[in-house]
């Protein structure tokens, strides 16, 4: 059975892009046309908002799932509206599965013991969607309590095929407050590399990468650099591309000789992409879909370009 990162490379090879979209719905950024939709359906508020978001990123999992390997919907977007939010979000990764993209939920967890098995248990499906409540393929994750949280996730990802990106060098300017602390010469975010690279070398040593990936912003390309020599066996998730300031340059250290190692991040840049000064003036409001396809073909063609 292929790994996460075999079938993850394995799009990234088909589509010829490492470009990854994330979802992140905004009520007050929503195309009229979906704001209407979900108001005519009634129910409270947060009903209504949840609808829209749930309408919303279903119609760009439908543009953008023929030309990107995957996509990463972030879950506070949809955890602020409660119940409906959650249950908005298992249907957008559900249909995001049905047309084969990788499903990458933003949800950043982590705990000790149980309760991160807890986590692992409902959101890591990973190569089969009906293996948790959540049909997500990887789970982004937060070592701050230690290796042994880890653990359980990565036990989840040998069990069913699935993968999870740590934290490691994160896209904020505030990153450095206290990734950048340093004891015996080596700061914090590169010990959290050294541990998420030995357990890829530990349980996937016969892979090219393991499932245990990196959140390494593209705002810091140096250390992009550096890192993608410290973690060689390690898949990269790359925040940071086009509205945080990184470009297609920066980027260009995070892959390997053949492209592949590492997916990059677009959001704003690409779901609200009719907001946008360039696409304005080509699109009216009533095109938003094509403009985020036209967003979406930018983002691929830069990468090509640069990386």
């Amino acid at each position: 059975m292929p790994t996460y990162s075999q079938r993850l490379n394995s799009r990234v090879q088909h589509l010829g892009t490492s470009a990854l979209v994330g979802l992140d719905p905004r009520w007050d950024w929503l195309p009229e046309e979906i704001t209407d939709r979900a108001n005519a359906a009634g129910g409270s508020e947060l009903e209504v908002q949840a609808r829209g978001f749930n309408y919303f990123c279903r119609e760009i999992v439908d543009v953008v799932a023929p030309l990107v390997p995957a996509v990463k919907p972030q879950i506070a977007f949809f955890e602020q509206l409660g119940p409906y939010g959650v249950m908005a979000v298992q249907e957008v990764i559900q249909a995001a599965r049905d047309q084969g993209l990788i499903v990458i939920a933003d949800a950043k967890r982590g705990d000790i013991g149980s309760t991160a098995a807890a986590y692992a248990d409902a959101w890591l499906a990973g190569e089969d969607p009906d293996a948790a409540p959540f049909a997500a393929d990887c789970l982004t994750v937060n070592a701050y309590l230690g290796k042994d949280t880890l653990q359980p996730f990565v036990d989840a990802c040998i069990q069913r095929n699935a993968g999870i990106y740590v934290l490691v060098r994160t896209s904020n300017p505030g990153a450095t407050v206290f990734q950048d602390r340093s004891m015996d010469g080596t700061t914090l975010f590169e010990s959290v590399a050294d541990v998420v690279q030995s357990l890829n070398v530990d349980n996937w040593p016969d892979d090219a990468y393991g499932n245990v990936g990196a959140v390494v912003g593209a705002t810091w390309p140096e250390e992009l650099n550096a890192l993608r020599q410290r973690m060689p066996h390690t898949p990269l998730l790359v925040p940071g591309y086009g509205s945080q300031g990184g470009t297609a340059a920066d980027v260009a250290g995070a892959f390997d000789a053949e492209k592949l190692g590492a997916v990059i991040n677009s959001s704003r840049g690409i779901n609200f992409a009719y907001r946008q000064d360039r696409y304005v003036a080509e699109f009216a409001p009533n095109r938003w879909r094509e403009a985020i396809e036209a967003a979406t073909h930018q983002m691929i063609a830069d990468l090509r370009e640069h990386c």
